[in-house]
């Protein structure tokens, strides 16, 4: 049997509406593990947001911050962080906007104001087991930043994409955009790790729900958009498979022949 590479998003695609892992997606990678096949993430998230789910799934290679902190095997393969110069110029340009910013490396995030509505808001929505990160407005200062949250309502991130043109600007939320490093994605992050692995296009597979997963399910030969996905992110995926709470990811995977 030819081994596959498969990359899962997490939230929508892995884990539920209510952010919970359904039985039958954990059947699922556990059935491709044992059938061979390569098992990876490919998230948003930071690593520490999903340390559970990686240790429930037994799953230690990953693609995190849309691409900026790739894991191999358990081991860093490539890391990609923001311009600290640049990040300085936009949170200095938010603070005139009230415009909070979070940042974030692989360990943990802060915030550069005390309390927003918005930071609350959004950040609640992952379940973390907090509504709101600390405050430490130097916390990009001495250390790799890899992404970063301005929360701004639909539109408000267009003057910032006129004016930092070192970032790029994906909406996750209402209220916030993650700013990723120019020409950072999930795609490049998958380029890097098959390129490292030896895997042709067209024996990778992808799942995704996000606006973030679009340039990763048109990158793989074999991009699959969960029936909850956003509709720009349907009309680029190669198959659409069921909603992640109707066993999404075992349909999908027997609709793209690597389960039966």
């Amino acid at each position: 049997m030819d081994r596959k590479m498969i990359f899962f998003d997490i939230d929508g695609t892995l884990l539920d509406h209510d952010k919970k892992l359904p039985a039958s997606t954990k059947n699922a990678v556990q059935l491709l593990k044992e059938q061979g096949h390569e098992v990876a993430i490919a998230t948003g998230r930071a690593p520490f947001m999903f340390k559970e789910l990686r240790e429930e799934l037994d799953i230690q290679t990953f693609i995190s911050f849309n691409g900026q902190y790739i894991v191999l095997n358990g081991k860093v393969l490539y890391k990609n962080p923001l311009d600290l110069e640049e990040l300085q110029l936009l949170t200095d340009y938010a603070a005139t906007k009230n415009h909070p910013v979070v940042y974030m490396d692989h360990e943990d995030m802060k915030s550069n104001i005390k309390f927003h509505s918005h930071i609350e808001t959004s950040i609640s929505t992952l379940k973390l087991g907090f509504s709101h990160p600390t405050h430490d407005p130097s916390y990009f200062k001495n250390r790799e930043i890899y992404q970063s949250l301005l929360f701004c309502t639909e539109g408000e991130e267009i003057p910032y994409e006129e004016k930092f043109k070192k970032f790029d600007y994906i909406r996750w939320h209402e209220f916030s955009t993650d700013v990723l490093p120019s020409g950072g994605s999930k795609a490049r992050g998958i380029e890097i790790m098959i390129e490292k692995l030896g895997y042709k296009k067209e024996d990778v597979y992808a799942f995704g729900d996000g606006l973030n997963d679009i340039e990763m399910l048109q990158f793989v030969g074999n991009g699959v958009a969960m029936g909850n996905a956003h509709d720009e992110v349907k009309d680029v995926a190669k198959y659409v498979t069921k909603d992640v709470a109707e066993d999404g990811i075992s349909h999908g995977l027997q609709l793209v022949g690597l389960l039966k």
